[in-house]
């Protein structure tokens, strides 16, 4: 079986026909599935979608228990935690409902971090990080476009001077380069490539 456009979070099962991984959707399994929208919804209280699954948390006086259920907590009702709380040995502990998410000072409510200023991010060498509320996501560098070769997700090149995207002067030449592009005033012509006199 060949999928011509590839599954990327997926397998190829027949002739274009993907079978995406649990948490995913399309046609080629390129987008993150939101099951908090499904039905019959898969958390009691309240549900964050992410990547490729979800997490569940408990609105405010209430525990989230190991079955992902919540129950009433008097305990967690006098915390007022932001997302739910644990008890833990006897001590009540706030949760965030993502690893991306931290505690804040008050101990209540959760903050963000920053992956890609932390360095927790991992992304190859030719993507950026763009940070989420709770998570990040890797992104091709600016001048590379995100398209399925030779079997696989790959970063490659955008060719400017193809798409017509670069800011050359109409007496000049543009030189593709990895990444980016180059003007070269035509012959007859003096300056920096993108003004020619």
């Amino acid at each position: 079986a060949t999928c011509g456009h590839g599954c990327k979070y997926g397998e190829c099962m027949g002739p274009n026909k993907c079978k995406c991984f649990p948490g995913f959707t399309g046609k080629t399994c390129n987008q993150d599935l939101n099951e908090c929208g499904l039905k019959p919804r898969p958390c009691e209280h309240r549900c964050m979608n992410t990547h490729g699954s979800y997490k569940c948390y408990c609105l405010n006086g209430y525990m989230l228990m190991p079955d992902g259920t919540c129950a009433s907590s008097r305990t967690c009702a006098m915390v007022n935690c932001q997302y739910g709380c644990e008890e833990v040995k006897g001590q009540v502990q706030c949760l965030c409902p993502s690893g991306g998410l931290q505690l804040g000072p008050n101990g209540r409510t959760c903050i963000d971090i920053d992956e890609c200023s932390t360095g927790r991010a991992v992304c190859s060498y030719n993507r950026r990080c763009v940070n989420t509320f709770g998570s990040y996501y890797c992104k091709c560098q600016l001048g590379y476009e995100l398209k399925y070769t030779s079997g696989r997700y790959n970063c490659v090149d955008v060719n400017e001077c193809v798409t017509n995207t670069h800011r050359c002067n109409l007496h000049a030449e543009c030189l593709n380069t990895e990444g980016s592009f180059q003007c070269k005033c035509k012959q007859g012509y003096q300056g920096n490539g993108f003004d020619c006199a």
